[in-house]
């Protein structure tokens, strides 16, 4: 084995009772490395990594660590040798403190003198580049510095291996760029990374090598500079996928949702919606864009009854829904999929399967004492087969999907419901590229049936390629709406940036 080769995975092969997750898989990663590990939803990569990482014990194969055969049955065992693993929900007591958390679950170090445990945090954050306060409680910080503690846990425990399943997924654009300086510290620190991601642009840019698993069997294993984002998709899916996205042309628009001079104030009397105004008609997508904390998710849950709307009108078929109870809303046909920072603490239940939480969306609407099961059981089975959800099965706890899986469920029961509005936010986050295609095509299908969405999104790419017109918010106002195919990248980062010149320039489209 080479000298320089901190880990190095055999045969690895795992199933969970009839489903062979992974597949005599073989997998290294070398000192001073920062390797990303491709594969659509269900292809294995978690699996690999949670046997890595302790978590699970591999059925046949063999596990190097620096030369030496290791079996690693538990997470401590694997911290012992090094390896720490940064999930994508994390695992952070909120009621405690930065520093608390680091040291949970260590006897040794429960008695630590308080600044002594202070120092040595501040310590390992200078060297790798962290920002945070030892003393923050986990519940006010941005879920940025959340996943600054969870690499502070691993760190402060000595691990020099690192595993990060899809650390960008819920990350600003700032907040992104500051986790990627820190893991290429770590790089030049001699350590290990390996990031589980489905974000080629972002592979392209931070990592060293890649490995492609598919169907649960190792691909292929390539340099980053030697392969483009086209070859690692064509890798992922087994054949050749075309990467650009149509916009379908739809005609007999009509207004349906007219949000008139709406502003929201929330707890800090801060105003996180400002005279917002724009109109929302059928068969068409309504695309927003804005950086994070612009107003996004404060306007969707106005529209959805869920935030308390200060001033304004939010007009549907011409009815005022303003203070219409969320229940009221979905039943007129206003329909959200919101997929929000923690997947699984809004929209779905974790400990329930997915004919739960089907049955959750529309029990009421059943009539008797006796729920009937049949209809979410056969929906169940419908979306499954339909958005390819990789599961054991209809009645399989939904927190054991991985990320993607559990979007597809939530976004899948709300287009199940044929809404007549549909509100989706951030639908794709999370998800590879066949599947990232797969919600573009279902969105089209629900505009060419004359469903109204507004469409909250993070790529400006997909913005402009999927969308009609792109509503622009920046600190909770509208800096213009514009046709989706006559503007560009830089003139939106204009507007999203609050750019009084370019908000003159901009013709709003009603």
């Amino acid at each position: 084995m080479n000298t320089n080769t901190l880990i190095k995975m055999e045969n690895i092969t795992k199933r969970f009772g009839t489903v062979l997750a992974n597949k005599n898989i073989n997998f290294s990663v070398k000192q001073g490395e920062i390797h990303a590990l491709l594969g659509e939803n269900g292809a294995g990569k978690s699996t690999l990594m949670n046997m890595l990482s302790g978590i699970y014990t591999p059925d046949s194969g063999s596990i190097f660590i620096r030369d030496q055969k290791v079996r690693l049955s538990s997470p401590r065992h694997a911290i012992a040798a090094g390896i720490g693993m940064i999930h994508q929900h994390f695992k952070l007591v909120e009621a405690l403190s930065a520093k608390e958390n680091v040291i949970a679950g260590e006897k040794k170090q429960f008695f630590l003198h308080s600044k002594k445990l202070s120092a040595r945090i501040k310590e390992i954050s200078q060297s790798f580049g962290l920002e945070l306060d030892p003393d923050k409680k986990i519940y006010t910080m941005s879920v940025g510095e959340k996943q600054t503690v969870e690499i502070l846990k691993v760190l402060y425990r000595g691990a020099d291996i690192l595993i990060l399943d899809e650390p960008t997924a819920v990350l600003t654009a700032q907040e992104t760029v500051q986790l990627f300086s820190i893991l290429r510290k770590m790089k030049n620190a001699g350590c290990g990374v390996i990031i589980i991601t489905h974000k080629l642009h972002e592979v392209m840019e931070v990592s060293d090598r890649v490995t492609v698993l598919r169907k649960g069997e190792t691909v292929a294993t390539v340099c980053t500079k030697e392969t483009t984002p086209k070859a690692l998709t064509d890798l992922m899916v087994g054949r050749s996928v075309d990467l650009s996205i149509q916009r379908i042309e739809t005609t007999h628009k009509q207004s349906i949702l007219e949000i008139k001079e709406v502003t929201v104030v929330d707890e800090e009397k801060v105003k996180v919606l400002n005279n917002v105004s724009f109109t929302l008609r059928t068969g068409e997508i309504l695309g927003v864009a804005g950086v994070a904390g612009s107003g996004q998710k404060a306007l969707c849950e106005a529209i959805a009854g869920l935030q308390k709307v200060n001033s304004g009108k939010i007009i549907y078929e011409e009815e005022d829904i303003v203070g219409k109870t969320p229940k009221e809303i979905i039943q007129k046909g206003i329909s959200m999929s919101f997929i929000p920072e923690d997947r699984l603490g809004m929209g779905l239940v974790a400990s329930m399967d997915m004919v739960d939480n089907l049955i959750l969306k529309e029990y009421q609407n059943q009539k008797g004492f006796v729920l009937d099961r049949k209809p979410a059981q056969k929906k169940a089975e419908h979306l499954i087969h339909k958005l390819n959800i990789q599961t054991p099965g209809i009645h399989h706890p939904v927190r054991q999907l991985s990320g993607g899986n559990i979007q597809k469920v939530l976004l899948g029961r709300e287009i199940d419901l044929n809404p007549r509005v549909l509100i989706t936010v951030y639908p794709v986050r999370g998800l590879d590229v066949g599947s990232s295609y797969m919600i573009y095509d279902l969105l089209n299908e629900q505009k060419m049936l004359g469903v109204a969405i507004l469409y909250v999104g993070e790529d400006l790419d997909v913005l402009l390629e999927l969308c009609d017109r792109i509503l622009v918010l920046c600190d909770g106002r509208v800096t213009g709406i514009v046709e989706a195919h006559s503007t560009n990248k830089e003139q939106l980062g204009f507007m999203m940036a609050g750019e009084e010149q370019w908000e003159q320039e901009v013709e709003v489209v009603d």
